[in-house]
């Protein structure tokens, strides 16, 4: 059994119970939630919550995830976006609101769930039965380019490349504000917020080493800009919080920005746009490209025909 805690904010009040644990828990859907609330699963400052409660600023929060029982991770006939794939390893395009990797909450419908039909169970199994191929991953509402491995060595290979940073990694992200200069590096160690435990933040003193370069492509008036991010690490929530910290929260991204997001939209705007890497068996370097999700696309055009 797994025990997370919040401490609710003052920018938290008046969100509903149910809505604030999905928005700062995200490997759970909100329905799942709602099922841990019924199930008595949930407090706020000591009693069993509600559902339809409101947070408070101040509120201590706790919930508990039961562990999986005789979890087994089915096969699914899902559409998947293939943009390369061999023997040892497979390239997809990851739609928005899709899952890596089973967790709670969400068994069923993810990529691994798709994955492990259409390779008829041939992926590596270095990372168990709730990861098979998963070498890397993207937030659920990231949208990109992910690659698989069929096989443990070419697991071993990707996973030394990710480690080593020598992996290509591209992201576009539309950001609040402008910049004043044309590109930038932002380099910090990024740890766990104690208030907030699926929250990162940036730390003056200790956690993890984080780099991101970023370019400016273009800036809509004195509202938003469209960039371009390199990771050179690869830590969770890197890009948001490393924009975040500069004053530049990425739009829809509810749990580092504004809590209401005035476009409506359903988590961060962030597609993994480039990954290249040296292949494990022929030594080649592949790089492959995705192009930007049509909301993504579509909020442009609205900037562009708003400032421009």
């Amino acid at each position: 059994m797994e025990e997370i805690k919040f401490v609710a904010t003052e920018a938290d009040a008046g969100i509903r119970l149910d809505k604030y644990i999905a928005l700062n828990y995200s490997e759970v859907s909100r329905s799942y939630v709602q099922k841990l609330i019924e199930s008595g699963g949930v407090w706020i400052n000591g009693n069993t919550g509600r559902s339809k409660d409101f947070v408070k600023d101040g509120d201590e929060i706790k919930v508990l995830i039961p562990d999986p029982e005789g979890l087994e991770v089915d096969a699914e006939d899902i559409p998947l976006d293939i943009l390369y794939e061999d023997d040892d390893l497979i390239v997809v395009n990851k739609p928005k609101g899709m899952v890596v990797h089973p967790a709670a909450g969400h068994y069923t419908g993810t990529l691994v769930n798709g994955l492990l039909y259409h390779c008829k169970g041939t992926l590596s199994g270095i990372n168990g039965i709730l990861r098979p191929g998963i070498v890397h991953r993207i937030d659920k509402d990231t949208t990109g380019i992910l690659v698989a491995c069929k096989n443990d060595a070419a697991h071993r290979s990707l996973a030394e490349q990710f480690k080593e940073h020598t992996i290509t990694r591209r992201y576009d992200a539309l950001v609040y504000g402008v910049f004043k200069e044309p590109e930038g590096r932002v380099e910090s160690f990024i740890s766990r917020n104690p208030e907030e435990r699926m929250k990162m933040m940036v730390n003056p003193s200790h956690g993890k080493y984080a780099a991101t370069k970023y370019r400016v492509k273009e800036q809509f008036g004195n509202k938003y800009s469209h960039i371009v991010c390199e990771l050179e690490t690869g830590r969770t929530h890197q890009i948001r919080v490393h924009m975040t910290s500069l004053g530049h929260p990425l739009l829809g991204d509810t749990v580092y920005g504004p809590k209401k997001d005035p476009f409506q939209l359903t988590g961060q705007s962030l597609h993994a746009g480039v990954l290249g890497f040296e292949h494990p068996t022929t030594k080649e370097y592949m790089e492959f490209a995705s192009e930007l999700p049509d909301y993504f696309c579509e909020l442009i055009q609205k900037f562009r025909n708003q400032f421009c």
